[in-house]
């Protein structure tokens, strides 16, 4: 095999990969081999066919398609490493010649790495955080715990209040007709909870066990099914139940049963350490984040549009194996938000930006500041792995090659940068956000968030629909395929 490198616009390079024609023929003896017991001619048993016969018979090209397959697999990877050029999206891939006798040949278009251009990276301006931790936020945290705690009560001797969770049947009827969806038997619902459309749960408030109303609507115009959206809808109801969520009392022994401390004074003592600690990590990776962007904005870098778009499909990868791991396919979340996969590889276009830049700078600081994992660093985060797999360091290592290991060992040197960038940076006074500001950014933040959905008027949103692909640094790796 050789490669040679055409260096195209904007980081762009074409590889022209060139396979030796008895190489080619192996493969395609390879692919043969593999098939033959699938093919059948006359005059011979099934898969006893010799090969010419077969090629005489269905032509010469018939295992040319998965030959050429078997070598792109694996002589890519090869090339890349043979031509020493930094890829960083997937190649897109064209045959120039295939035939019988001669070389393979094909080309992979890849990006690769830009070049960046720092600007300003010592010095930059990050907020200094307000690390104190307040008696209301230890407070908070322990009811947290204490509603985690909480048992459910019966209650028959009042109406319905907000917080309650009512045991509801319920039918729903647009223009007096009931439609699909609607309907629901012994439904466990939390007045206030949201779960259903607006103004649903407010007007079951003052209903009584056993009372018979009805519940008028209007579904929203941006409702997920068309037959329903903004239309006017009348559920008649029926509450069979009252239930309240009852919170243990904060004494010694809810102490003891939740921790492993024996009062409520050490108790507290501990839930202020670990808010304090989460802070700290939580400021550490603010400062982080603010220190790369003053750097990305002060310095120069020209992003291949084929990068992105593999960054663009890595983080839509990630969310879809997230959802799998939540019972949800990308089908069922396409179906519920109305998306397709290209508007989703368009919302999430900024983000693939935002990591590729990230990634680049750091890497361009390490660089400039000659900041490398040592050996015993990167044995060190395998031995965590290694435990983490519970298997031995030596069969992760052959598990995990080379290539692998050269990533681990660049995103340590990448973490030293952003902590490089942190320590050298300068903090200043956190900017006062008034209430005005602060609801407006709320408000800014809920309109960027997928839109929540409801499949009927009776079950509760998804929360995976509200789901984004999440950002995170250490995983903003060159891609290679």
């Amino acid at each position: 095999m050789s490669v040679s490198v055409e260096k195209l616009e904007k980081s762009m390079a074409k590889l022209t990969i060139e396979v030796a024609a008895d190489d080619f023929d192996k493969a395609i003896d390879k692919v043969f081999n593999k098939q033959k017991s699938k093919i059948q001619i006359p005059g011979f048993r099934k898969g006893k066919a010799p090969r010419h016969m077969i090629e005489r018979m269905y032509g010469k090209e018939i295992f040319f398609e998965d030959a050429a397959n078997e070598l792109i697999n694996q002589e890519y990877p090869k090339a890349v490493d043979e031509c020493g050029e930094d890829v960083v999206s997937n190649p897109e891939i064209d045959v120039t010649q295939i035939e019988a006798g001669k070389p393979f040949i094909f080309t992979a278009t890849v990006a690769l790495k830009p070049e960046v251009k720092l600007g300003k990276y010592k010095g930059v301006s990050v907020e200094k955080a307000d690390l104190d931790v307040t008696e209301d936020e230890i407070n908070a945290e322990i009811d947290q715990e204490r509603s985690r705690n909480a048992r459910t009560v019966e209650v028959t001797d009042r109406k319905v209040q907000n917080d309650d969770i009512v045991t509801l049947d319920f039918e729903g009827f647009v223009d007096g007709v009931a439609f699909e969806g609607g309907k629901g038997t012994d439904y466990p619902l939390t007045i206030g909870s949201g779960s259903f459309i607006p103004g649903f749960e407010e007007q079951l408030v003052g209903f009584e066990i056993g009372q018979e109303g009805d519940v008028n609507v209007k579904f929203p115009e941006d409702y997920h099914s068309e037959d329903l959206a903004g239309k006017d809808a009348t559920f008649k109801c029926t509450v069979k139940g009252i239930k309240v969520r009852e919170l243990p009392e904060l004494n010694d022994e809810f102490a003891s049963d939740v921790s492993e401390f024996e009062t409520v004074a050490e108790y507290k003592e501990d839930v202020k350490k670990k808010l304090t600690e989460r802070k700290e990590a939580e400021a550490k990776a603010k400062k982080e984040d603010q220190a790369v962007k003053a750097v990305i904005e002060d310095s120069e870098m020209e992003l291949p549009e084929k990068m992105i778009e593999t960054q663009q499909r890595q983080i839509v990868n990630d969310f879809a194996q997230r959802l799998q791991y939540q019972g949800m396919d990308m089908n069922q979340y396409m179906q519920y938000t109305g998306n397709t996969v290209d508007q989703l590889l368009e919302q999430v276009k900024p983000q693939a930006v935002e990591r590729i830049q990230s990634r680049l700078v750091l890497e361009a600081v390490a660089a400039a500041e000659k900041l490398e994992a040592t050996e015993e660093e990167v044995d060190e985060e395998l031995k965590k792995m290694a435990d983490q797999y519970k298997m031995e360091i030596e069969k992760l290592k052959e598990l995990m090659g080379e290539r692998e290991i050269k990533t681990l060992k660049d995103d340590l040197a990448v973490q030293k940068a952003a902590k490089f960038l942190v320590d050298n940076a300068k903090e200043t006074a956190a900017k006062k956000t008034t209430k005005k500001a602060a609801a407006k950014k709320d408000e800014d933040a809920a309109e960027e968030k997928p839109k929540r959905t409801r499949k009927t008027a009776a079950k509760k949103d998804d929360e995976t629909a509200e789901e984004k692909p999440k950002r995170t640094r250490k995983t903003a790796k060159k891609t290679e395929e």
